[in-house]
């Protein structure tokens, strides 16, 4: 359950006679309000091991969606961050699509991706990406309606597939979420413990300031940070909603060093009253508003998140939590829901 998955649920509540269509469904790790509607899977869910390496099926998926049997929707909704905006509709159906982002691996990250492979996938990867990134492109053309997540975003569906879009933010729930007086001294960063949220340099940052970061994540790179944190930092694998709502509220900072399409974690820790230091690229342009809910690091480098947490403690005395909350509540879920009924209507 992330955050393309709280789209999902926002969209059931919206749309409650909904049908949902996806690749792989594994029911134990989805909600209630998910697993209440009928869901419907590609023959990608029934390949081995699909429920756990999904992704390594990609170029199957073009295929996959083609044959989804979409006869008799008037409405049809794909969630983007991989291939689902590929389906075929009925030509009297609306298509709208709610994009995440176009498929980073194909795009923007895709020399990052492919770094990190090896033997044959390395020399495979190129033919087959190929093949799908035409795919893509021509698939934009089956929507009618594009809504982005952000203007991050926004931007880059213009430049990849040449199309105008809308903004809607995703849905946060922002009044699960409240300010404490007993701030602590500690920073806070939450994330999976991937390359690209760069941690690392969150890690590198604190080792070298000695100010006390707790780290909330777990991820292929978490046993090396483990290996070179100092004392001051502390590093779990995730914490119960209660502790996490703890964690936001009393820290000092929450630190942001990820280049994110959107980033719900920044406004979750702008609703609990904290100001957000953030990588000032990507989604958070959106979310944090600079002087007022928080501040931007310029490059994702240790020298500057140590500018960045050196100026923080310049704005901690002049920062007012009320602030911050104001900012958060922008994204309500009620304002996702204007906006999507918006962009159907126009």
């Amino acid at each position: 359950m992330r955050g393309g998955e709280r789209v999902i649920e926002r969209l059931i509540k919206l749309f409650p006679d909904a049908d949902i269509f996806t690749h792989v469904y594994v029911p134990g790790k989805m909600s209630e309000i998910i697993r209440g509607r009928p869901v419907k899977t590609t023959f990608i869910n029934r390949l081995p091991g699909a429920a756990k390496h999904y992704q390594k099926y990609l170029p199957l998926m073009p295929l996959a969606l083609e044959q989804l049997d979409l006869r008799g929707y008037d409405l049809v909704i794909s969630s983007e961050s991989g291939p689902a905006k590929g389906v075929i509709a009925p030509p009297d159906a609306m298509h709208l699509c709610y994009c995440h982002s176009p498929m980073r691996y194909l795009w923007d990250h895709y020399h990052d991706y492919l770094s990190t492979t090896s033997g044959l996938s390395k020399l495979a990867i190129p033919w087959l990406f190929h093949g799908v990134r035409n795919w893509d492109v021509i698939s934009a053309a089956r929507v009618d309606t594009f809504v982005a997540n952000s203007t991050f975003i926004q931007k880059r569906i213009s430049r990849v597939w040449h199309r105008e879009s809308s903004v809607v933010h995703p849905p946060v729930e922002v009044d699960l979420f409240r300010p404490r007086d007993d701030v602590e001294p500690r920073y806070l960063w939450v994330g999976q413990m991937t390359p690209y949220k760069r941690a690392d340099i969150a890690l590198d940052a604190f080792n070298e300031l000695g100010l006390p970061l707790l780290m909330v994540g777990d991820g292929n790179i978490q046993k090396e940070l483990r290996r070179r944190a100092k004392p001051n930092i502390t590093i779990v694998d995730r914490l119960d909603f209660t502790a996490l709502r703890a964690a936001y509220a009393q820290c000092r900072a929450l630190v942001f060093t990820a280049e994110e399409d959107f980033g719900i974690v920044p406004v979750e820790a702008m609703a609990s009253g904290r100001p957000v230091l953030a990588y000032g690229r990507g989604g958070t342009r959106d979310s944090v508003v600079e002087g007022r809910s928080g501040l931007f690091f310029k490059e994702q480098t240790v020298a500057s998140l140590i500018e960045g947490v050196q100026a923080m403690e310049r704005f901690l005395p002049h920062f007012d939590p009320a602030a911050a909350v104001a900012d958060a509540a922008r994204f309500a879920p009620e304002h996702f829901d204007a906006g999507i009924r918006a962009a159907l209507a126009g």
